[in-house]
């Protein structure tokens, strides 16, 4: 911003804590948000949290503050001479002049290509199957021999061989030295995994190195050894870096432990508690020998107790054989005599229905079954020689032929029926007169004169 000029033509001077103000709020303005790379120098971390530091490059220098807030939430610890990228504003120190870079956000650089690499890797083995549960094999709980691949100078085995002799001292390790990092070092731990199941040289493998920032790792991260991981017939534990760290051998192997150390605790059992489990064991099998010893004295016993002399028990066999003899004779004789009584019984029985006696029986009852109806036949006729006398007497009372014993007769038309009334015949009609000795034929003569009374 330029000074206005006074109405005397001279200009208007500002003061430097105005300039500072206007140049700062310039700077706010036009580099709200800025991106910047460089290499740390400088880096202090005073009592209050803030830090602050200088970006270089061969050419210039900028100072930076980061404060507590933005540098928490960083997962990694920066150091002097690292190649890293901000993010920030610019900002100007009033009180100085200086102007600075207020930096929220940090980050390795290449950190983003790497972790490009990363997410697509392990995309393109999880779609392959690789971290399926279903291809984890068991990790033994008990190994005789164990074979760590690491780096022959790393905390790695110190701390694997210090974990086991504290806790399983029996158990054997084997190292098969690689590079843990730089150029060619995935190539040497998938050759050593390959080597250790070509010679079947342990029961189970430890990968692993310790923490360090994801280039120090990426070795872990190599296709070459997460396929090699994948493919070994030996199962595996992956120790790679610390709790936070996690990598695609992590992903790949059958077990994650977060530590070298915790890896090592894991496949090797306490010796303490297996001393007690077999104190406990002994114990337990002591007891079931004693009841066991116990229980088959007893049963000595039993036997013992049974177990008699051969001739004292032929002597009781045969008491026991004399008496059952005893008892068949007397089931026999006692048998006899109820079959004597049935046979007895059955021939009273048969006595009675012999077949002379039941047709002699059967003859005499017909006899008088014969005779019997023969007396209803003859007492059913009489009664019915009187009814039929009383009937006949009866009827001979009432019949038309009695009648004509006493000289009366029975007039009939041609049609055989009786002439009761004068009206039912006409003039010269032949009528036949019935008598008790014949018939007689007569032709009606119908005269004027009424009819006179014969009586």
């Amino acid at each position: 911003m330029l000074p206005q000029e006074a109405t005397n033509n001279k200009p208007t001077a500002l003061s430097v804590s105005e300039l500072n103000r206007q140049v700062k709020r310039m700077l706010e303005v036009s580099y709200a948000q800025v991106w910047v790379s460089g290499e740390l120098s400088g880096l202090a971390r005073p009592s209050s949290g803030h830090w602050y530091f200088s970006l270089k490059d061969q050419k210039a220098q900028i100072r930076c503050a980061m404060f507590r807030g933005a540098n928490q939430r960083l997962r990694f610890q920066p150091k002097d001479g690292d190649e890293v990228i901000v993010r920030g504003k610019l900002s100007l120190y009033e009180g100085r002049g200086d102007y600075q870079l207020i930096v929220d956000s940090m980050e390795p650089a290449g950190l983003g290509a790497l972790q490009a690499a990363f997410d697509a890797l392990k995309l393109k083995l999880n779609q392959e199957g690789l971290f399926d549960r279903q291809h984890k094999k068991p990790i033994p709980q008990m190994a005789k021999r164990v074979c760590v691949i690491t780096s022959r100078s790393g905390a790695v085995i110190h701390d694997i061989i210090h974990v086991t002799k504290r806790r399983f001292p029996g158990l054997e390790i084997i190292l098969i030295p690689v590079k843990v990092q730089g150029e060619g070092a995935a190539q040497e731990i998938a050759k050593a995994i390959q080597l250790a199941n070509d010679k079947q040289i342990a029961d189970v493998l430890i990968v692993g190195r310790g923490g360090g920032s994801l280039e120090d790792l990426w070795a872990f991260n190599e296709e070459v050894v997460a396929r090699a991981i994948f493919d070994s017939a030996l199962p595996i534990v992956s120790a790679v870096g610390h709790e936070v760290d996690v990598s695609i051998a992590d992903m790949v192997a059958d077990m994650r432990a977060p530590t070298p150390s915790a890896a090592a605790e894991y496949i090797t059992p306490d010796q303490y508690e297996l001393t007690q489990k077999l104190d406990d064991q002994h114990r337990r099998l002591q007891f079931l020998l004693r009841n066991k010893l116990h229980q088959s004295q007893q049963i000595l016993n039993t036997h013992r107790n049974r177990l008699q002399s051969p001739s004292y028990l032929l002597a009781q066999k045969r008491l026991h054989a004399e008496n059952l003899v005893g008892r068949l004779h007397q089931a026999a004789q006692t048998k006899i005599q109820n079959n004597a009584v049935s046979i007895s019984k059955i021939e009273g029985r048969l006595e009675r229905f012999h077949p002379k006696l039941q047709l002699a029986q059967a003859k005499h009852k017909t006899q008088h079954l014969s005779q019997k109806l023969s007396d209803i036949i003859q007492r059913v006729m009489s009664q019915q020689e009187h009814q039929l006398s009383l009937a006949a007497n009866k009827l001979n009372l009432v019949s038309p032929l009695a009648t004509m014993d006493r000289g009366y007769s029975v007039l009939l038309n041609n049609e055989k029926k009786a002439i009761v009334s004068p009206d039912q015949v006409e003039h010269n009609e032949v009528l036949t007169a019935k008598v008790k000795e014949g018939e007689l034929r007569l032709k009606v003569q119908k005269t004027e004169h009424p009819q006179q009374e014969l009586f």
